[in-house]
This record gives C-alpha cells, structure tokens and sequence, in this order.
C-alpha cells in the first residue's frame, strides 16, 4: 500500500499575531488527514500543508482557515 501526499500552499492576506497564527496551525492540525503545517517565521502570510487527500481535500483546508475569521486563497504547488 502506498501513501499519497498531497501539499498546498495558503496565502494569509492578514498580518496576523503569534496567537492567531498558532490558532489557524491547530485548526489545520485538528483535520483528520493533516500530516503537518508550516508557517515560516519569515514569511508568516504562507502556511504550508502536506495531508492525505484520500481524507482531506485543499477546499477543506481554506474554510479551516477562513472558519478563523482570515482572508486567505490557495496558492497550491
């Protein structure tokens, strides 16, 4: 059996704080299908998402992040 993995890249439109950041990570983490989240420090507007997508699709990930009140579109890879 194989894993397939897909990743997707979200664009945040807002400046958001540490807390509202860790807030959106958890909200992502929390989806049945998420293997992991990454905001860079440096680059705080892009979160980077690899899942399964046998479990989870993109459109479900940015309505996690819009669900936390935020302006964000998919970039995708």
């Amino acid at each position: 059996m194989s894993i397939s993995l897909s990743d997707v890249l979200i664009h945040i439109d807002e400046a958001l704080s540490a807390e509202r950041r860790q807030a959106v990570e958890a909200k992502l983490r929390d989806l049945d299908g998420v293997v992991s989240v990454k905001i860079p420090d440096d680059r705080p507007h892009l979160t980077l998402v690899e899942y399964l997508h046998e479990k989870v699709d993109s459109r479900q990930l940015l309505s996690a992040v819009t669900g936390e009140g935020v302006h964000a579109e998919l970039v995708g890879l």
